[in-house]
């Protein structure tokens, strides 16, 4: 029996409907490359054009200070190309800048103003590199300079302490002018650092007849309990840092023969309790682990003509959870008492090794993010 041939006649409008479908494809696709050909030539003239407009240059620029710097540290070289962005190198007496002529002319600038920033001789590392170019401009790093070139103290061995950030500048200033300061600030910023050099140079000029360094005895994660020896020898290693600081400040034999005399002591908080310190500079560090009593009692020891000092870290509180720590609650009761001044460094004010500062941002970013997945739960 013959098969019907109508599945025959169906199939001839489906093929010609798939070419002309591929004939619409195909018109489209010729368009498109076309108009992009257009496109990239339209990019390539203008990038020409720019590139013509801001030609590739070298610029020799003669500095006192910063080539000789540069041409044996090559972290600092490192870090003046990635901020800048231009390539540098260093030729005796000079400093070369290679790149696009806008970006070489603006680096040039802030080379300049670099240079005059510094004395000859005097080393350049990476971090202050990093934060002169932060500041923006030329004239930014100009004003800088003029704070930076202020020695504050000399230590025994010579070497001329300076405030390294404008933050810090701020924070020794306020402690200049004020009886109670508080700063918060991250880890390597020199807010301990500066409160002892505060106490010191005022004990040396004897604004002040003692010091007293203290902390609270709040262990991150240990137990001073387990140490040996007697309750002195457990606190020593704990006060560790305030006593580097006074060594390095004083000389090992003046802070030695200062200590032997009580002119300087160093304890825990727990020992302020019941006192009255009176022409004394009072310095607390740690204080993010003190609760709220425990602030309390110490801001009420400060005597006649004595000033206090008080650091912390508030992202570093080895409090139990759910307890308040006392130096936030004292920065937002006493924020408006005449003679008492907040200072917030921040991670540009880090001083130390530049990995702190990225370590310390990377924690940052992450706390924030877990912050706003649990804003996200909540809601």
């Amino acid at each position: 029996m013959q098969m019907p041939t109508r599945s025959k006649s169906l199939r001839v409008p489906k093929l010609k409907i798939q070419y002309a479908t591929a004939y619409v494809v195909y018109f489209y696709q010729i368009i498109f490359i076309f108009r992009l050909d257009k496109t990239m030539e339209k990019i390539s003239l203008k990038g020409a054009e720019m590139a013509e407009a801001n030609p590739s240059i070298d610029e020799r620029i003669l500095t006192h200070t910063i080539h000789s710097s540069l041409s044996v540290n090559r972290a600092s070289l490192t870090a003046l190309e990635e901020s800048l962005g231009v390539e540098v190198r260093t030729d005796h007496d000079a400093v070369i800048v290679s790149g696009p002529k806008r970006d070489v002319l603006r680096s040039a600038m802030t080379i300049r103003a670099i240079d005059r920033a510094f004395s000859p001789g005097e080393e350049i590392d990476s971090q202050s590199i990093r934060y002169l170019i932060s500041l923006g401009d030329s004239e930014s790093i100009d004003r800088f300079s003029k704070i930076y070139s202020e020695s504050i103290y000399v230590t025994p061995k010579g070497y001329s302490l300076r405030c390294k950030t404008i933050g810090q500048k701020i924070y020794a200033d306020a402690i200049h002018n004020n009886e109670v300061v508080f700063c918060v600030g991250p880890a390597g910023s020199g807010k301990t650092y500066l409160g002892v050099a505060a106490a010191v140079m005022a004990f040396q000029k004897k604004e002040v007849s003692r010091i007293v360094l203290t902390r609270p005895a709040v262990e991150a994660g240990e137990r001073l309990g387990f140490l040996p020896g007697d309750l002195q020898e457990k606190v020593d290693p704990y006060m560790r840092p305030i006593y580097d600081a006074l060594k390095d400040l004083l000389g090992f034999e003046s802070f030695s023969r200062y200590y032997e005399k009580g002119l300087i002591e160093v304890s825990p908080l727990a020992f302020m309790r019941g006192r009255t310190l009176d022409d004394a500079f009072i310095l607390l560090d740690e204080a993010q682990n003190t609760t709220v009593d425990q602030m309390i009692m110490f801001l009420t020891r400060i005597g006649m003509n004595s000033k206090a000092c008080v650091c912390g870290d508030i992202t570093q509180i080895d409090l139990p959870s759910g307890t308040r720590n006392g130096l936030s609650d004292a920065i937002n009761v006493l924020s408006d008492v005449k003679g008492i001044a907040s200072v917030f460094l921040t991670s540009a004010d880090i001083v130390r090794n530049p990995i702190v500062q990225k370590i310390v941002l990377a924690y940052r970013k992450d706390r924030a993010l877990r912050k706003e997945d649990a804003n996200e739960q909540i809601t």
